[in-house]
């Protein structure tokens, strides 16, 4: 058998072992209890995953503070969160392109919540989905919107999380842990964020220091600006993103180092770094493309 052949038996094999076996303990009520009255920032809510998973949170009746950049997007999300049950919400506008911002969005969460329990890092700058083309100010940017920010607010917010017992949660995706054609600079970003965050967790528990993190690899989630950026570019299945949001906040709120979703990404990651050539064939199988 080619090493392909070998790659995609393996990869259904072990997904249908997964399935099988798979006991998924999940009580609603449960969460429900420990996040009544959680203090919650959320990053990138005004839409797409941010917004759901702001939903999650307000009918878990958690106190919520929103930011993104567009405030008019921002009000009608937190008006549809207090409907769902939040105790509490408020948002800020804020452009995480400018280095000034994370600090005083946890500043503004902390003054009117009285504190952080979850820090959700979530925003994301736009991905161009093409060909590397040599912009390094493109680059550049993207890294402070989708890194270098999330390191700020991470940094702000770690003595009133510290305090508080609280958690770092850190929305990633697959082009974190493998390379993908198109992404060049959005998985130079992600990659990014795999190895400060994994890092920073190493520290904090060998410091003794109560501050969980949690990073959530997701693979195409049926946003619209994802839909949009692979329209015709792929041929993948994208996943419902009220689904992600909610493996995400139980993630979260279970302190688990990593949560993957779909959760056969977990395998596939594996996969690929046991069988990294025939992985990388099969990835490109995936991808529409034709040479010029």
């Amino acid at each position: 058998m080619k090493p392909i052949g070998k790659v995609l038996c393996a990869t259904g094999v072990v997904a249908g072992l997964i399935a099988f076996f798979w006991k998924d303990d999940f009580n609603p009520g449960r969460l429900t209890r420990g996040l009544s009255g959680a203090r919650v920032l959320v990053t990138g809510a005004s839409a797409g995953i941010g917004e759901q998973i702001a939903y999650h949170y307000a009918r878990f009746g958690a106190e919520i503070v929103l930011t993104a950049r567009r405030e008019a997007v921002l009000q009608k999300v937190l008006e549809k969160c207090l409907t769902l049950g939040a105790k509490k919400i408020f948002y800020i506008p804020a452009d995480m392109s400018s280095p000034s911002e994370p600090e005083k969005v946890v500043q503004f969460a902390v003054q009117k919540l009285g504190g952080l329990d979850y820090l959700v890092l979530n925003h994301i700058g736009t991905n161009r989905f093409q060909e590397w083309a040599g912009d390094v100010e493109y680059t550049r940017w993207l890294m402070q919107v989708n890194f270098l920010s999330y390191v700020a607010l991470a940094t702000a917010a770690l003595p009133t999380l510290e305090k508080n017992r609280g958690a770092l949660v850190v929305v990633s995706s697959l082009t974190g842990k493998m390379p993908t054609p198109f992404t060049t600079s959005y998985s130079a970003t992600k990659f990014a964020l795999d190895g400060f965050f994994g890092s920073l967790r190493h520290e904090l528990i060998m410091q003794k220091r109560n501050v969980s993190v949690t990073l959530c690899i997701l693979g195409l989630i049926d946003t619209a600006s994802a839909l949009e950026n692979t329209r015709g570019k792929v041929h993948l299945g994208a996943s419902p993103a009220p689904e992600a949001a909610l493996a995400i906040v139980r993630g979260g709120a279970a302190r688990a180092h990593e949560v993957f979703y779909p959760r056969w990404l977990q395998q596939l990651c594996c996969l690929w770094a046991l069988f990294p050539s025939s992985g990388n064939q099969v990835l490109r199988t995936f991808y529409n493309y034709s040479s010029p």
